[in-house]
């Protein structure tokens, strides 16, 4: 049987460019409707649904969430690599961790909290995991380090807990690296050993929340090319939450086609995509 297409009109695509938006902050613009169609075709297919406006009201009436959830699922981007924008870790590995190790070392208190904001399929939290066990080496068992990764899209969370990739995914990764945190299996997939995962805690957490349920605060937040797809309103309000779950003297990353501003009130410049909270509250 072949499958139905279905056309979506500016009335059914405002309807569910405003539902995403409202829902989610992200902005798909006015110019959007064959990306829309196209990534919601099979579940007009699947779920017997003849317009695109009865699956809209479909999400609205669902008390579970689900639909909602798969719309997400559906319309967001998820593109990632191992070391994506590596100019950012190697800021970390040769700027922040040295002067964060000594600061806190002296203080007695070694504990790291880093939050790594759209986590996507979690190449960005395995690879700061990476960065860390390389940098601590030996000591790292001395220090209560944690990595928070987020993701509003259920689907890839899974992925990013399962920790599995496929060999051409890990071609960022030179071959020492591979074989110390990754065990390959028959298929040539690779998966992320222990040592990475065991201090990782994954959830599913939507941004556009008003406040966090986070304990303690962060000594840098990575939300890279994330606000991209976001109005410059929303971009200011999480921009506001972001300095507030940082601890002073912490960091923000953002992607390198995103900017906050010279003269953002909550984050000084350091350099492209790398900004450092400022004290106000």
């Amino acid at each position: 049987m072949t499958a139905e297409h279905y056309n979506i009109s500016n009335e059914e695509y405002h309807l569910i460019k405003n539902l995403v938006y409202d829902r989610f902050g992200i902005d798909l613009g006015s110019k959007k409707q064959s990306l829309v169609t196209g990534r919601l075709q099979k579940i007009l297919n699947t779920g017997g649904f003849k317009t695109f406006e009865a699956y809209y009201h479909f999400i609205l009436e669902d008390q579970s969430g689900q639909a909602l959830s798969t719309l997400v699922d559906r319309i967001s981007t998820n593109h990632t690599f191992f070391f994506r924008e590596n100019e950012h870790f190697e800021f970390l590995r040769t700027e922040i961790l040295p002067e964060l190790k000594a600061r806190l070392s002296k203080t007695g208190d070694q504990s790291l909290r880093i939050w790594s904001a759209g986590c996507s399929s979690g190449e960005e939290p395995y690879t700061l995991a990476i960065v860390l066990r390389e940098f601590f080496g030996l000591d790292f068992s001395n220090w209560d380090i944690r990595i928070l990764a987020t993701d509003i899209s259920a689907n890839v969370l899974k992925k990013a807990q399962d920790g599995v990739y496929p060999k051409e995914a890990l071609q960022t990764l030179d071959g020492r690296l591979i074989n110390k945190y990754f065990i390959s299996d028959q298929d040539d997939n690779f998966q992320a050993r222990a040592s990475l995962k065991d201090f990782i805690l994954f959830r599913r957490l939507n941004l556009m929340r008003e406040d966090y349920p986070f304990r303690q605060k962060f000594h840098l937040i990575l939300c890279r090319n994330v606000m991209i797809y976001f109005d410059q309103p929303t971009r200011e309000v999480l921009t506001e939450k972001f300095h507030r779950y940082l601890r002073p003297d912490s960091y923000l990353f953002i992607g390198h086609a995103e900017s906050l501003g010279r003269g953002n009130p909550y984050f000084k410049y350091i350099k492209p995509a790398i900004y450092y909270r400022t004290d106000q509250e």
